[in-house]
């Protein structure tokens, strides 16, 4: 009896859509949830490359479309995400000492180059202060190594 109402619904395109995108968000949240390292400390083991692809899936987990850049050539970007209308370029640093102003530099010129509307910087350590600057002034978002743990739990 429940089942009919719903089924009615779901024959409105709208209604339909939001549905199914609902349903691909929390299959995502599960499927995610499960192989996602937790400790920081596996993630200070990985690779550059390792890292990056490490970010697809959390930045998924939290609603964006992700891919992964080609790694060597890739223009300062490592992974470009999409969410809604905007378009997001961003830097992963795993590093094991903070991350300098090279990093948001890197990722200021990804923005042109992409035609993105925002860039990321994400680490698993943290940043100087002039890096703290110098991203504030070109409105880059910064993920440090407090932030990053929040993300992935």
């Amino acid at each position: 009896m429940l089942s009919l109402p719903f089924l009615v619904a779901l024959t409105f395109k709208s209604v339909r859509k939001e549905f199914f995108g609902l349903f691909l968000f929390l299959k995502s949240l599960i499927r995610y949830k499960s192989i996602l390292p937790t400790d920081l400390r596996e993630i200070d083991h990985m690779d550059g490359f390792e890292f990056e692809r490490f970010l697809k899936p959390v930045f998924e987990r939290h609603g964006y479309l992700a891919e992964v850049t080609q790694g060597s050539g890739d223009f300062g970007a490592d992974l470009i995400l999409h969410k809604g209308r905007k378009k997001y370029v961003v830097q992963a640093k795993r590093y094991n000492s903070n991350i300098g102003v090279s990093a948001v530099q890197q990722v200021v010129a990804a923005v042109n180059y992409y035609k993105a509307t925002s860039a990321i910087v994400v680490t698993n350590q943290y940043f100087t202060h002039p890096a703290i600057e110098l991203a504030k002034v070109n409105k880059v978002i910064l993920i440090d190594r407090d932030k990053l743990s929040k993300m992935i739990l």
